[in-house]
């Protein structure tokens, strides 16, 4: 059974095709992630041409798209599907922007932190034995930036270094699954910050534990920077736990 669209993407003239594309492209993405387009519910391409006011060769393109995210399949005598949850790329940073932009918004947070929390406690003891001089000193170096950043309260600032701590220590692993994660952190930071779900001024321990971190793969201390990651995750999960139970108490 087809399924009406939520609302109306107007497609002003102008735009290159490509803008068109990623504006579809991200209308229709977060819609499915919303559940506004349920599993098993048919696209049909010529009411995506109408409605989106965009040629047949965009709306393909943005249809080739969503099935490499695992979200539609094309089923002779029945058109475009939209499969279940199950089925989607949950690793791809696009699908996690769109979660992160529906109502099951803390669900996709809880999530990545719980695979956050089973990676970089390891990965920052695997870094301990791998980590040059530079890479060490340059770590402390974000982390003491951390600390002017958040005792300041420049919120912007913080996460551009946030983002870059967590994406060092990945790195600095030298084991190329890790880094890859780095997307994932980004996003699930930046998403904390978009939807207002950290702090205005970050804990005086969450400071310290990152300079902690920081230190302890100066001194090549695995066990030492496993313990002080591990202190980041659970501070983490405690303070989206705080915030979801004021949102929904």
């Amino acid at each position: 059974m087809d399924q009406s669209l939520p609302g109306v993407l107007v497609a002003q003239s102008g735009p290159a095709e490509a803008g068109l594309h990623a504006r579809v492209l991200d209308h229709l993405g977060t819609a499915i992630c919303g559940g506004e387009l349920a599993a098993g519910s048919v696209l049909n391409i010529d009411e995506l041409v109408d409605r989106y006011a965009v040629s047949r060769s965009v709306i393909r393109e943005v249809l080739r798209v969503l099935a490499s995210m695992g979200f539609i399949e094309t089923r002779r005598r029945v058109g475009v599907l939209i499969r279940p949850a199950e089925a989607w790329n949950v690793f791809d940073p696009q699908v996690i922007r769109w979660r992160l932009a529906s109502a099951g918004r803390m669900a996709q947070l809880r999530s990545i932190t719980e695979l956050r929390t089973a990676i970089e406690p390891h990965a920052a003891w695997v870094a301990a034995g791998r980590i040059s001089p530079d890479e060490a000193s340059d770590l402390v170096g974000i982390a003491a930036k951390m600390w002017a950043a958040g005792e300041a309260g420049d919120e912007e600032r913080f996460l551009r270094l946030d983002i870059e701590f967590h994406r060092r220590v990945l790195a600095a692993s030298g084991n190329e699954m890790f880094v890859k994660l780095q997307e994932l952190v980004a996003e699930v930071l930046t998403g904390r910050y978009h939807y207002h779900l950290m702090p205005h001024h970050p804990d005086q321990q969450a400071l310290q534990l990152h300079a902690e971190v920081a230190q302890a793969l100066q001194h090549h201390d695995g066990e030492r920077a496993r313990r002080a990651m591990v202190q980041i995750m659970e501070q983490a999960f405690d303070e989206m736990k705080s915030m979801w139970e004021q949102t929904t108490g």
